[in-house]
């Protein structure tokens, strides 16, 4: 398994399924820090996409839920060097690090449960960068455009 610092962050919408993939990530001992939102109360998105974006490096990877994961990943996406991929299901979420190398997992709060959560999670921290072809192709993607 990869051991890479995650860290997590939510708005009001992903709020309770961020606590539940805490209370995992926990009992997994698995090295991380919660970003926010610390209640369900209304909050925007982007302001916790933005803070969890600044904190991604080489030596950690990322999760973001809001209500759907699709404001969020947009927000975090608008950061250089980072690839937010928003998943709804362990296969995605594995090929998106094994052929895209992303560095940071999106879902909705009000879409998706703690089981696939977690597997999903699972299996994009256990989950290699291919490297191979895919190296040119995620040099293109990191252009000023």
């Amino acid at each position: 398994m990869l051991r890479k610092k995650i860290y997590i962050a939510s708005d009001h919408a992903g709020f309770m399924l961020k606590e539940k993939i805490c209370t995992f990530l926990k009992e997994k001992q698995i090295p991380f820090d919660d970003l926010g939102t610390n209640d369900p109360t209304s909050c925007d998105y982007p302001d916790y996409a933005h803070l969890l974006a600044s904190k991604i490096d080489e030596q950690s990877f990322g999760i973001l839920i809001c209500g759907s994961g699709i404001g969020i990943s947009i927000a975090a996406n608008r950061h250089k060097n980072i690839r937010c991929a928003l998943c709804n299901e362990s296969l995605s979420a594995k090929l998106a690090r094994k052929h895209n190398d992303a560095n940071v997992l999106a879902f909705g709060g009000r879409l998706i449960g703690i089981d696939a959560a977690i597997d999903m999670i699972e299996n994009f921290i256990q989950t290699p960068f291919d490297q191979g072809r895919h190296v040119k192709r995620i040099q293109k993607i990191e252009v000023d455009c």
